[in-house]
C-alpha cells in the first residue's frame, strides 16, 4: 500500500517537471524575441546574454527535464580531450547520480592534462578506480585530516577575514582583497606551500584549474600559458620541498608528507609529494575564491534573502548562515556540469523511455545544475529555501571523484565571508564596479562592495 500514499507525491512532482519546463520554454522565447529586436550588440551576443548567464542555463535544463532528458548530440563540444565527436548531455538528477556513480562506465578524462602539469605523471583526480587511484587518496588523507577542519582551518580563515576586513575603509575588491588573499594564506598556513609570493600562486593554481576543467575548446594560447605556469610550479615545489627536507619539521600538509616520505611509504616520494600537492593547490585556492564571490553575488540578487544572512552573520548564527551561503550556490555553482567519458559501449537510464544509447570515447555531460532543479527529486526546488538537507548540494561534483577537499569548501565559504556580510549597510559599489569582473577568465576577479563604517 505504500505506493498508493506516494502516488499523489509522484503525480505532483510529474505535475511541477511539466509546468516548470513550459514555463521556461516561453522565457526562452520571449528571450530570444527580446534578442532579435534589442539595439545593443549583435542578435547573437544578446542572446547568449540573455541564455548564457544562470537563470538562462537553468531555464535551459528545465526545458531539456521535460522534452530531452538524456540528450545525444551528434557533435564534438569538448576539443580539450580525446573523445569521437558525439557528446551526451543528461539532465534528471537520477540519470546524473547514476552516471557519476559508475566508473567502470563513464571514467573521468583529464589525465593528459594533469601528465603536461605534472611533467608525466597523473594525479588521482584524473585516475579510475586502480589500486594507486586508493593508495594516493588514502596517502592524503591521512595528512589533510578532517579534524583539521575545526581546529586549524577554520580559526584562521575567520581571523584573517576579519583582519582584512577590519583593514579595509568602508569599501572592498572582494577577489583581490578578501578571498584570494585568505584562499592563498590558507595553503601556506596550512598546505605549508606559500608559493613565492601570493600573486604568484594565485596567478599558477587559478590558470591550471581552467586549463584542466573550464577550457573546452583547447585555445593554443591557453595551453602555451599553462604548460609555463606549469613548469614554474614544479620547480618552484621541488625547491620548496628541499628546503623543508633541510630545516625544521613544521606540522603542516607538506611536513605530514615528508615524514611519510622518510618512512618510505609507498607513493610519498618527494615527486610523489609534489604531484599530489600540485593537484590539491590547483583545486584549493581558485575553487575556494570563485564559489564565495558566486554566493555573495546570488545573495545580493535577493534582498530578502541577503539581508537575513547578514543579519545571521552579525549575530553569530553560523548554521543558518552556512545554509543562506550554500543555497545561494545551488543556484550558482562554479561548474554547471560534470564532464566524462564513456569507457565502453553502455547506456544512460536503462529501462526507462528516456534510455540512450552511449557508443564507447563519447563524451558525457552531467549537469549538476540541472539536477540540484530537478522537481522529480527536489522538493519546491525553484525557491531559495534554508532547510534543505545536506544531500541536495552537489557543487563539488559527486561520487568517487567528488571534490577532495568539499569537507574544506564546506566550512570556509561561510568562514571566509563572515566578517564581510556582518559590515553594516553591506551593498554593491555604484555602476560596473558593483558587478563581477572576470577579467577575461572564468572567474571574479573584481567585485566592488560597500558598507558603513
Amino acid at each position: 500500500m505504500q505506493w498508493l500514499l506516494n502516488l499523489p507525491t509522484a503525480i505532483w512532482r510529474r505535475l511541477m517537471l511539466i509546468l516548470q519546463g513550459l514555463w521556461s520554454l516561453l522565457w526562452l522565447i520571449g528571450s530570444g524575441i527580446a534578442a532579435l529586436f534589442g539595439r545593443d550588440g549583435t542578435i547573437g551576443s544578446r542572446l547568449a546574454a540573455a541564455i548564457g548567464g544562470p537563470e538562462g542555463q537553468r531555464k535551459v535544463f528545465s526545458v531539456l527535464r521535460l522534452l530531452q532528458p538524456n540528450l545525444v548530440l551528434k557533435r564534438r563540444i569538448i576539443a580539450s580531450y580525446p573523445n569521437n565527436g558525439i557528446t551526451a548531455i543528461a539532465t534528471r538528477h537520477d540519470d546524473v547520480t547514476d552516471i557519476l556513480s559508475r566508473d567502470a562506465d563513464f571514467g573521468v578524462a583529464y589525465a593528459p592534462r594533469m601528465e603536461m602539469i605534472t611533467a608525466g605523471e597523473n594525479f588521482f583526480l584524473g585516475m579510475q578506480d586502480t589500486p594507486r587511484y586508493t593508495r594516493d587518496t588514502s596517502n592524503m588523507r591521512l595528512v589533510v585530516r578532517r579534524d583539521d577542519v575545526p581546529a586549524i582551518v577554520v580559526p584562521y580563515v575567520a581571523a584573517s577575514a576579519a583582519e582584512i576586513v577590519a583593514m579595509v575603509p568602508g569599501k572592498i575588491d572582494v577577489p583581490q582583497a578578501l578571498t584570494q588573499p585568505v584562499a592563498a594564506g590558507l595553503l601556506d598556513h596550512y598546505f605549508g606551500t606559500p608559493g613565492p609570493s601570493q600573486t604568484d600562486i594565485a596567478e599558477w593554481t587559478t590558470l591550471l584549474f581552467w586549463y584542466l576543467f573550464i577550457d573546452l575548446q583547447a585555445d593554443p594560447d591557453l595551453d602555451a600559458r599553462a604548460q609555463a605556469a606549469a613548469a614554474r610550479f614544479r620547480d618552484w615545489m621541488d625547491g620548496h620541498i628541499a628546503a623543508r627536507r633541510a630545516g625544521p619539521p613544521r606540522d603542516d600538509v607538506l611536513g605530514r608528507c615528508l615524514i611519510m616520505g622518510d618512512a618510505d611509504m609507498p607513493g610519498m616520494s618527494d615527486r610523489d609529494i609534489r604531484n599530489n600537492l600540485i593537484g590539491l593547490l590547483i583545486g584549493e585556492l581558485p575553487t575556494l575564491s570563485a564559489t564565495a564571490n558566486l554566493a555573495l553575488d546570488e545573495l545580493l540578487d535577493r534582498p530578502r534573502e541577503f539581508a537575513a544572512a547578514c543579519a545571521a552573520a552579525q549575530r553569530g548564527d553560523d548554521a543558518t548562515l552556512a545554509a543562506y551561503v550554500f543555497e545561494a550556490l545551488r543556484f550558482r555553482p562554479l561548474n554547471p556540469v560534470v564532464y566524462r567519458r564513456a569507457m565502453r559501449d553502455t547506456s544512460i537510464a536503462a529501462g526507462t523511455l528516456r534510455r540512450r544509447r552511449i557508443v564507447k570515447d563519447s563524451i558525457v555531460m552531467a549537469s549538476n545544475l540541472s539536477a540540484m532543479f530537478d522537481p522529480l527529486a527536489i522538493p519546491d526546488a525553484p525557491a531559495f529555501r534554508i532547510d534543505r538537507p545536506w544531500e541536495t548540494y552537489m557543487l563539488w561534483g559527486y561520487g568517487m571523484h567528488a571534490c577532495f577537499g568539499a569537507h574544506i569548501n564546506r566550512a570556509v565559504l561561510p568562514a571566509m565571508l563572515k566578517p564581510l556580510l556582518a559590515q553594516p549597510n553591506l551593498r554593491r559599489a555604484e555602476g560596473a564596479r558593483g558587478r563581477i569582473d572576470k577579467a577575461g577568465t572564468p572567474f571574479p576577479q573584481h567585485f566592488h562592495l560597500a558598507f558603513d563604517t
